[in-house]
């Protein structure tokens, strides 16, 4: 079992002596960092940081080092964060008909791959139920009626509540999110799309990608806004096609690619690897 670590992140104005004050903090206190990212954006002149300080090498816990570390914070102007990597994050699951995404998931949850809980599995049809609840996890069948729409999403929000999910994963969950429910978990949803975004918006990316004739096809993880697949963008991968592939072997293809993209942006975004910018991520 990997050593607890503190995550601390921060995005601030950018200005000398950054680095220096958050290193100086931590050494003057005995913390050992094992690991540190920097970025400064040359346009927006904004900086960007992730450290890990192994737990144990701190003389005092996290509510401690919150309130220690609040004064240095509030110098920068900092937008912070500090996280235990002990406590694991609630993740819920969503999904419809397609269980790759679900199972590539829930595979490397079982075997440690992907640290966090997962409270349950959400799913507007009940044919993943066996597969969920074999893993041990409890399974929510919510209908979606087309003319009502609002009753799915009320229970859905009612289940997030309940379980306390600090993230929502959308594993081809084939419904539209209704705007309140972006707003209300910005920053909390990850979508998989089926296509290299922007190029394909929308239903049936890899049927337009055949109109097209592309040379390559792939997928984007990223987070959900309130306009549809174009919210910040965590991950990406492509693999290349050919005029012989049809439309069913793209979507074979495809498949691969979206549950490999889809588990490297949920693994960094639980790992606090993604500070959001604006409409874009800064990912270490």
């Amino acid at each position: 079992m990997m050593e607890s670590v503190y995550r601390l992140t921060i995005s601030c104005p950018d200005r000398v002596g950054i680095v220096a004050r958050v290193g100086e903090f931590f050494s003057s206190n005995g913390g050992w960092i094992v690991e540190a990212n920097h970025y400064s954006d040359p346009v927006s002149d904004c900086f960007f940081m992730r450290h890990c300080i192994r737990a144990s090498s701190l003389p005092f816990g996290l509510e401690e080092l919150k309130q220690r570390f609040a004064p240095i914070a509030e110098e920068f102007g900092m937008d912070w964060e500090i996280y235990d990597s002990s406590v694991p994050r609630k993740v819920i699951l969503m999904a419809s008909k397609e269980s790759h995404c679900l199972v590539d998931l829930l595979h490397r949850w079982h075997s440690g791959e992907l640290v966090c809980d997962i409270p349950c599995v959400i799913s507007n049809h009940d044919k993943l139920r066996s597969l969920v609840e074999w893993h041990g996890i409890p399974f929510f069948h919510v209908p979606v009626d087309k003319d009502n729409k609002e009753e799915h999403f009320r229970r859905v929000n009612a289940i997030v509540e309940e379980h306390q999910a600090d993230t929502v994963v959308l594993a081809r969950y084939m419904q539209i999110l209704p705007e309140a429910l972006c707003a209300k978990y910005l920053g909390q949803i990850i979508n998989i799309h089926h296509s290299f975004l922007p190029s394909f918006v929308g239903a049936k990316p890899y049927h337009q990608a055949a109109e097209r004739g592309v040379k390559l096809i792939g997928a984007t993880c990223h987070y959900v806004t309130q306009e549809l697949d174009a919210g910040p963008i965590i991950d990406q991968d492509v693999i290349r096609i050919s005029h012989n592939d049809t439309v069913e072997d793209m979507v074979r293809l495809g498949k691969d690619v979206e549950k490999m993209v889809l588990s490297r942006g949920v693994r960094a975004h639980l790992e606090d690897r993604v500070l959001l910018h604006g409409n874009k991520t800064i990912v270490f």
